[in-house]
């Protein structure tokens, strides 16, 4: 549900745009005001997870969520609908901040957590897929309103579920890491991050960088931080969150640009656009639920991650050369198998990595970071990876626009593959093989 609210909206947004009256540039901040406090939050979330109880975190942020979504659905002007946005991404912040950490704590043994892991990185990539189709078909079947007031029954049968299957956890409290200026200060550093990413303002980006900074003194010196910086002394875990962000900052391009192809190259509309994206859904669904836990017992975390990386370099390699006048079946099918089977491998191992040296009363904190540095690396290859498609299809003006739109992707989906096999390079160093074959 929450994956899917970062998505649902795009289809939606020219109906909004009628309705509430929004400017051209007051409409991106439907989408900003959510990104902006879900990528700002998650690692004071994550943190408070750890002091207060996974659990209590949790269920009030999908709380907070659901009645956000409500006023979202019932919004009667734009300024109403931005705000309830923001609050969403709060919600939707604590909720997923702590998940990592339940699943580690709730699934100690190698072969159950990496199953569960499958299955998180099925959810978390097939939620941005549903959230197109879905968008569409409420969008045109009912009213926008219900792209939002659709999750009211989804959070209710999750939080009494939680209730239910959830065992209490108490944490370690407050006065375990209780480091307000701390808290204040990287909450307004990664807001102003993720804000200058999504508006291009460089100057909020200073910002950010130099609140950033002063977090990191404040860490080193504080009494009981909110960050112990011990946590990046581990290689897997550092590393871990860096092959993320390139890894994901590939994959929010690739959806991003393949959308605008079969849109502004190949003519689909907007239901068939999301429709066409499933495949790569399905894949992940059929690698990372029912093949990936069996290949990482038999061949390890590291290995299954460096085969996920190029299988997924391979499938961007492909749609560097696709037609102005592309098929479906034979020019993006391929490669979108490619990517979704890659992905299916890569993300649990990855995840499992990068989790696996965080103690019991970090992992709240890990899995923060975690999802913070996969915000962050969605933005960044997002306006990174727009920007070079637009300025390579600028530079060719005497082309077609179908032509000169098809360089732009092109360039773009050569970039992106260069980020994936990066990462592959520094994954092969990172993690490096121990005797007897376990990772490091």
């Amino acid at each position: 549900m929450i994956v899917l609210d970062q998505t649902i909206v795009n289809v939606a947004l020219p109906s909004i745009r009628d309705d509430l009256g929004f400017t051209p540039t007051g409409l991106a901040w439907v989408i900003n005001a959510y990104l902006v406090a879900f990528g700002g939050l998650l690692l004071l979330t994550g943190r408070l997870g750890d002091l207060l109880g996974r659990r209590r975190v949790f269920l009030a942020g999908l709380a907070v969520f659901t009645v956000a979504s409500l006023l979202c659905g019932l919004a009667p002007d734009a300024g109403v609908l931005v705000a309830a946005r923001f609050v969403q991404g709060i919600g939707g912040a604590a909720s997923s901040a702590v998940v990592l950490g339940m699943i580690v704590a709730l699934f100690p043994g190698t072969r159950e957590r990496a199953k569960a892991i499958g299955a998180f990185s099925f959810v978390q990539a097939a939620g941005g897929t549903i959230g197109s189709v879905t968008g569409g078909v409420l969008t045109a079947a009912v009213s926008w309103h219900w792209i939002f007031l659709i999750n009211l029954p989804i959070g209710v049968v999750a939080g009494l579920a939680a209730l239910r299957l959830l065992d209490r956890d108490t944490g370690t409290g407050l006065r375990g890491g209780a480091d307000v200026l701390g808290a204040v200060l990287v909450t307004a550093a990664l807001m102003l991050g993720v804000y200058a990413i999504v508006e291009l303002a460089p100057a909020a980006g200073g910002v950010s960088v130099l609140l950033l900074a002063g977090f990191l003194v404040r860490q080193a010196k504080a009494a009981r931080p909110l960050l112990p910086l011990r946590l990046f002394a581990s290689r897997t875990l550092a590393g871990a969150n860096v092959v993320q962000v390139l890894l994901i900052a590939a994959c929010f391009a690739f959806q991003f640009l393949v959308v605008l192809y079969l849109r502004q190259v190949l003519g689909y509309a907007a239901q068939d656009t999301g429709l066409a994206m499933v495949p790569v859904a399905a894949a992940i669904a059929a690698v990372s639920i029912a093949v990936s836990a069996r290949v990482t017992a038999r061949f390890g975390e590291r290995a299954v991650l460096l085969g996920g990386l190029v299988l997924m370099t391979g499938g961007l390699l492909l749609l560097a050369r696709v037609p102005v006048d592309g098929r479906f079946a034979t020019d993006l099918l391929p490669a979108m198998l490619l990517l979704g089977t890659g992905f299916g491998l890569a993300m649990p191992a990855l995840i499992a990595l990068g989790m696996r040296d965080a103690r019991p009363e970090d992992t709240g904190l890990a899995s923060g970071v975690f999802n913070t540095t996969q915000q962050v690396g969605g933005a960044l290859g997002l306006s990174a990876l727009a920007v070079v498609a637009a300025a390579r299809t600028e530079a060719l003006p005497g082309l077609s626009p179908g032509k000169a739109l098809t360089a732009g992707y092109h360039l773009a989906f050569l970039v992106a593959a260069g980020l994936v096999a990066a990462a592959a390079v520094l994954a092969a160093f990172v993690f490096t093989p121990r005797r007897g074959g376990a990772t490091r």
